[in-house]
């Protein structure tokens, strides 16, 4: 029997490779006509299959969120690789480890004590970590800001300890926040701007600082310039998703991952359908509850993709999700959805929906399935 959406098993992890390859043309084609280096962040997807695809458009290098990625993907032939963390003193065993192997790891401080650790560690070791700063140019989590002294006795500690100084980075993650072009390209403009004063004041005061490395799937799209930057980040976009959407950086027809279900059920009298697809496979993640449209737990469509628009995942359990229309209650929805319908669900977050899966179904044009694995674990 053909491996198609009619007949693999519910709940499932859909790509539609057609989206996804558009996805990852745009950003490339972005970082290309900025002139700098696209280093995307995999932890959105986990995935070798996509990273390829990522690496043959012409990405240069990944990013990961932990040191287990670091490993799986090191393990799959990617040797450039920063891991974008602030690095913990128990994890200097494994990054040594890893870079004693041939892994071209770079890590990642934003204190005067995290850099000393990875001093103290490297140098008995007789290795020489290479090491960003992180930068906040925007006050969303971590970073030192670009004018505070303190970027200074970072920079020396790193480069007197015998460490490499690489350069900085920089994540605008408030940019999941705004929701128009002006706004975005403002912060772009915020992000570049703080980052480059950053490198500066490092150079001035006689510290090596060849990269420069900004980015937010948001931020990299607005970008207008990214003038002494060498090099752009982003993760979410191979896929996009709801916050994207509310967002303004992509359309619903833009996402590429979506979760497949099955109406198992219905609760007529309120208007629900009840389906294969709860909090389990779609993640918890309720981003788009803050802005300005809310779609529950996610965006219902056809089993082609097509949204319906005024239905939504409206609520969620570990097993179960349900289905209802937005505002009155539809008292068709046994006949709209009978028991067996599938249904794909678009997700709030492709990084919290995808961490719910073993693998992919990659879905062709032509109607064909590939199964690609997904890395787990931390």
């Amino acid at each position: 029997m053909p491996n198609h959406l009619t007949t693999i098993d519910t709940p499932a992890a859909v790509i539609s490779l057609e989206k996804m390859q558009r996805n990852i043309a745009r950003m490339q084609q972005q970082a290309n006509a900025l002139g700098v280096r696209f280093r995307p962040h995999v932890k959105t997807t986990k995935c070798a299959d996509v990273v390829a695809a990522q690496r043959h458009a012409g990405a240069t290098g990944i990013t990961v969120s932990t040191l287990k990625e670091a490993e799986q993907f090191f393990a799959q032939g990617v040797t450039d690789i920063l891991y974008a963390v602030g690095m913990a003193p128990h994890r200097l065993a494994h990054a040594l480890d890893l870079r004693q192997r041939g892994c071209q790891l770079q890590i990642l401080t934003d204190s005067v004590q995290g850099a000393q650790a990875i001093a103290d560690f490297g140098k008995p070791h007789g290795h020489a970590f290479e090491v960003l700063i992180e930068i906040d140019t925007d006050g969303h989590r971590s970073g030192i800001q670009p004018e505070d002294a303190v970027l200074l006795e970072v920079g020396q500690v790193l480069h007197q300890g015998g460490m490499r100084l690489a350069g900085v980075l920089t994540h605008a993650g408030s940019s999941y926040e705004l929701h128009t072009p002006q706004a975005l390209m403002q912060l772009a403009e915020q992000e570049r701007t703080g980052c480059v004063r950053a490198a500066q004041r490092l150079r001035q005061a006689g510290l090596p600082c060849e990269i420069v490395s900004v980015g937010s799937t948001p931020t990299a799209l607005a970008a207008a310039s990214l003038q002494g930057v060498t090099e752009l980040r982003a993760g979410v976009y191979v896929f996009f998703d709801l916050v994207m959407r509310n967002v303004g950086v992509c359309r619903e027809e833009d996402i590429a991952l979506s979760v497949l279900t099955t109406v198992i059920g219905h609760q007529a009298d309120k208007g629900w359908a009840i389906v294969d697809a709860g909090w389990m496979a779609m993640s918890r993640d309720r981003g788009t509850s803050k802005q300005q449209r809310d779609f529950g737990y996610g965006q219902v469509c056809t089993l082609d993709g097509s949204p319906l628009p005024s239905y939504v995942l409206s609520g969620a359990n570990q097993e179960h999700g349900i289905v209802s229309a937005e505002g009155a209650a539809d008292t068709d929805i046994v006949q709209r959805f009978p028991t067996g319908t599938r249904l794909r669900i678009l997700p709030n977050h492709a990084c919290a929906t995808g961490a719910q899966f073993p693998e992919y179904h990659a879905l062709a044009d032509d109607g064909s399935l590939q199964t690609w694995g997904r890395f787990h674990g931390w």
